[in-house]
């Protein structure tokens, strides 16, 4: 379980420079830096498939669309849209919004299956919800109506990043915990190729930023580029399929705050500053009331 757990806190910090990466590769669009990113990611899947230690064994024809349409879903899309919602609101709206994926996940899964009290998520529901609200209140009265539009754009492209990950985070979890799972290696592979192709259909959209930059810039791009390719989605789609085979829904949830927490980081150290009063009050409520609803979903126990 420890080896798990570390697996999936590693997985929360690489997956955290989604909160920055369009702003780093400025003046390349959303767009090129996702297909960039993913492009990377899939030639990097092909490359290791050369060896066949790595290539896809007794995995069927129905799992292999499904690894490969998670691939293109979770990844592609959940990217293009959470990077266009820190574009838009800023680097600490869209972490917080969709850091209460670890809540929305299990709280879904209590509508089917009734398993938990909801009187007992009452108080972390509250404290979730006043997290967020405090820092939008304090952003948006210091914007004009202009900004306040903008950054009510960037909060509905974070909850529909939210849904995206919530819709990937749940077949994910069931294929990888059901009877003869895929291996990690495998759906690491799966989710690559399904993301090449996701790259390859967005190509009409890239920018050609590439015509007019300085080559430094270009560089910059290029290095970004295989960095989230290879690491923030190659080696954290296998270390956060290792911990979904080793552990639970409701823990493998919890560890998504790491995300948040590191986006966070990311976004403040790139701003230089620290968060303001409001900011890091709000943030402090949402991570104590996000782990404490998943201890309520952990403790098991029977609804009241």
């Amino acid at each position: 379980m420890l080896l798990g757990i570390l697996a999936g806190l590693l997985t929360g910090a690489l997956w955290g420079l989604t909160f920055v990466a369009a702003r780093l590769v400025h003046p390349f669009s959303v767009w090129d830096i996702t297909i960039g990113r993913y492009f990377v990611f899939g030639i990097t899947c092909l490359i290791t498939m050369l060896h066949p230690r790595f290539r896809l064994q007794g995995v069927g024809v129905k799992r292999a669309l499904i690894g490969m349409s998670l691939g293109v879903i979770g990844y592609v899309g959940y990217f293009l849209l959470a990077s266009q919602a820190v574009l838009l609101a800023g680097p600490v709206i869209p972490p917080l919004i969709i850091g209460v994926t670890p809540v929305v996940l299990p709280a879904i899964a209590n509508l089917m299956e009734r398993t938990i009290a909801w009187r007992r998520l009452a108080a972390p529901l509250v404290m979730i919800a006043a997290g967020i609200l405090v820092v939008n209140l304090e952003l948006v009265a210091k914007l004009d109506i202009a900004g306040q539009r903008m950054v009510l754009a960037g909060a509905g492209c974070a909850v529909a990043a939210l849904l995206v990950w919530v819709i990937y985070g749940i077949v994910n979890s069931r294929l990888m915990r059901a009877d003869n799972p895929p291996s990690a290696m495998d759906w690491t592979t799966l989710h690559g190729l399904g993301a090449l192709i996701g790259s390859i259909l967005l190509l009409p959209m890239a920018s050609d930023a590439y015509q007019t930059v300085p080559s430094e810039v270009l560089i910059r791009f290029v290095l970004w580029s295989v960095v989230l390719g290879m690491a923030a989605s190659w080696l954290a789609t296998w270390c956060w399929s290792f911990a979904s085979n080793r552990l639970p829904l409701a823990l493998t949830a919890q560890l998504i705050v790491a995300e948040t927490v590191f986006g966070l980081i990311f976004g403040l150290t790139m701003d230089l500053r620290l968060p303001t009063p409001s900011e890091g009050f709000g943030c402090l409520l949402q991570v104590i009331g996000v782990s404490l609803a998943v201890r309520e979903f952990t403790r098991r126990k029977t609804a009241s």
